[in-house]
């Protein structure tokens, strides 16, 4: 189902996305409205599903998780048990902050975030031991150049 947004949506949605913190005054203050009409704005856009859970970001580096791995997955197993089982394994491991299917030669790509080479080779022994895989490639991110949850809108 696609929702209709108008210009005031769009610019209440790109307030929010930027900092979901500020204070309705702020947002409509922003938007050129009246907090009122921003607040049913964004009452309804909830309710569309557009805007989901708010959140905060965390610096994984002042946290202790400097390495960040982009995890390369092919496997040989493809039936509905399989696939159950790498699910519920993904969900289980905090490290895993993204994880997605792959059309073409890889089947899954995982992005992994952990304090070191040695914590990402748990995970890796770990993740091994819950689930059959046929290969496995780890990049490690030298650098993080670019990142964003905010959509184009």
């Amino acid at each position: 189902m696609t929702v209709r947004l108008d210009d005031l949506d769009r610019k209440i949605l790109r307030a929010i996305q930027r900092d979901a913190s500020q204070s309705l005054d702020d947002i409509a203050r922003e938007v050129g409205s009246s907090k009122t009409p921003v607040w049913s704005r964004i009452r309804k856009l909830r309710g569309a599903g557009i805007v989901g859970r708010q959140t905060v970001i965390l610096d994984a580096e002042a946290l202790g998780f400097e390495a960040c791995f982009f995890v390369l997955i092919r496997t040989s197993e493809h039936d509905a048990d399989w696939q159950s089982r790498f699910l519920e394994t993904l969900q289980a491991r905090p490290e895993v902050q993204e994880a997605h299917r792959l059309a073409g030669d890889i089947d899954y790509i995982l992005k992994v975030r952990v304090a070191n080479a040695r914590a990402y080779d748990a995970f890796y022994q770990s993740l091994i031991r819950q689930v059959r895989i046929h290969n496995v490639t780890a990049l490690l991110s030298m650098e993080e150049l670019k990142s964003t949850t905010d959509l184009p809108l």
